[in-house]
């Protein structure tokens, strides 16, 4: 359990970073530094002669998108949010990970789709204030892109490992992040001015941070302590990181907000994650794992 405390924590001082820091950088270019240096980290474990070629193909693929179309969106939306907004808006990847399995096993689930309403909901009443709809719109949407890439990468990679019995997190991750490096690496080609770019020292730092802490350290303690912990304990611990967020970027980042909205919205909010938890605990339980 203290595995997942300490990356809900890191995380939640991510969000604002990222907002304070990097910015101005193009976004293209900070997801594919990220993801470069994650892969960095773990290409030491990377086993190659043990994985059969069509599950490396296929965990290729799925970093690109669980990683790659996650990031590149998820760093785009802050051009748009604050980060406090964008923390928010990471409520619904539970709900997409329910929904998803939902639709593997065609089932419908009524709850499910109640609690993205009642997500939604809360969502809105906590940013729909001063900022422009637009710049809400857009936002939300590239969140919606990122929360569901994320959630079907977690799916999904259950599914892989079944196969895969033998193996463990640390010698499959490169190839994750391989993925993710190709599609930001791409992504970054065509946005990114090389020629003319310069970074500060508080960027490099924060993206040496985000890079090897947040993302490649962080998402392998994750998976430790998943497997460890009981399952509501996991349950709780996926949204700690939200309301942690908040009041990381609202205290320590200084950003502001609307505190009856943010009370009222985040009420509500809090009723989805109830209603989320409740079958992502059962469907957690149901899923595939190793």
């Amino acid at each position: 359990m203290i595995f997942l405390f300490i990356v809900s924590l890191i995380w939640a001082f991510s969000f604002g970073i990222i907002k304070g820091q990097l910015t101005d950088l193009d976004t293209n270019f900070v997801s594919f530094s990220r993801m470069l240096l994650s892969f960095i980290i773990f290409l030491p474990f990377i086993r190659i002669k043990k994985i059969p070629f069509k599950y490396i193909i296929q965990l290729t693929l799925l970093g690109m998108v669980q990683f790659g179309i996650m990031y590149v969106t998820y760093i785009f939306a802050y051009q748009y949010l604050k980060a406090f907004q964008v923390a928010l808006f990471t409520i619904f990847t539970p709900i997409y990970v329910t929904l998803i399995n939902d639709a593997i096993e065609k089932k419908l689930n009524s709850k499910n789709m109640l609690s993205a309403i009642l997500a939604i909901l809360g969502s809105g009443v906590i940013v729909l204030s001063k900022m422009s709809w637009i710049e809400i719109s857009i936002g939300f949407l590239l969140m919606q892109i990122s929360n569901m890439a994320f959630a079907f990468g977690q799916v999904f990679y259950r599914r892989i490992m079944l196969k895969l019995p033998e193996m463990t997190d640390a010698s499959v991750f490169a190839y994750l992040y391989f993925g993710a490096v190709l599609l930001t690496g791409l992504f970054s080609l065509f946005t990114t001015d090389y020629s003319g770019l310069s970074l500060s020292r508080n960027e490099i730092f924060a993206l040496i941070y985000l890079g090897i802490i947040a993302s490649g350290v962080c998402f392998f303690l994750w998976n430790i302590g998943a497997r460890k912990a009981k399952v509501g304990i996991l349950a709780v611990f996926n949204n700690l990181k939200i309301p942690l967020a908040v009041l990381v970027s609202l205290i320590f980042f200084k950003e502001t907000t609307d505190l009856p909205r943010l009370t009222t919205g985040g009420f509500i909010i809090l009723v989805a994650i109830i209603i989320t938890d409740k079958n992502w605990i059962k469907k957690i339980k149901k899923m595939p794992t190793h």
